[in-house]
C-alpha cells in the first residue's frame, strides 16, 4: 500500500497517546509492508521538530519511500481546497497534504490530526472537491488504522 504520511505520524512516536500505534505503523514501513509517501511539505515542517522526531525521519529516510514534489496540479487543488474553506488558510499545509496525496493516487493518508484531517466532514469536502476537478477520491485514516487493517488482512490470508 502507497500511503502517505503527515508530519503528526512522526510525531506521534514520542506522544504517549499515539505511541504504540505509530510505532506499530512504522514497522509495517520497515517490512516493507507499506511504502511511505513523503512530501517536501513533510521534510520543511520537521526541520524544526525535535531532535527524536528528526532523527526518526532520517531513519525512515533509508527504507523504500517515494518523495513527492509541489506539483502545479497539487498547487491547483490545494488553492481549491481553500477556496472551498475546507480549512482556513491558517491550515494551508494540511490542505496541501490532502492535494499531494490525492495527485500521488496514494492509496490512504495517515495523521492523526483529527480537527482537520481525520475528520468526516472535511474528508468529505475535500473529496467534493477531488471529484468535481476530475481526481479519485482520498481516504485519510490514523495509523492505527492502518495497522489493524493489515492485521486482521493477515488473519483472513
Amino acid at each position: 500500500m502507497r500511503i502517505y504520511l503527515d508530519t503528526s505520524v512522526l510525531g506521534g512516536c514520542f506522544d504517549e497517546e499515539f505511541r504504540h500505534a505509530s510505532r506499530q505503523f512504522l514497522k509495517m514501513v520497515y517490512r516493507q509492508r507499506i511504502k511511505p509517501l513523503i512530501s517536501e511539505i513533510l521534510l520543511r515542517e520537521l526541520t524544526e521538530a525535535p531532535r527524536n522526531v528528526r532523527n526518526l525521519l532520517s531513519r525512515m529516510m533509508l527504507a523504500d519511500l517515494e518523495r513527492l514534489e509541489v506539483s502545479d496540479g497539487a498547487v491547483e487543488l490545494h488553492e481549491a481546497y481553500l477556496a472551498a474553506n475546507i480549512v482556513s488558510a491558517r491550515y494551508a499545509d494540511d490542505a496541501l497534504h490532502v492535494a499531494l496525496a490525492t495527485v500521488a493516487r496514494a492509496d490512504v493518508l495517515v495523521s492523526w490530526n483529527f480537527k482537520h484531517l481525520v475528520n468526516p466532514v472535511r474528508i468529505r469536502a475535500f473529496n467534493g472537491v477531488n471529484i468535481s476537478r476530475g481526481y479519485g477520491p482520498i481516504i485519510i485514516m490514523t495509523p492505527s488504522d492502518i495497522v489493524r487493517l493489515l492485521e486482521e488482512t493477515d488473519e483472513t490470508s
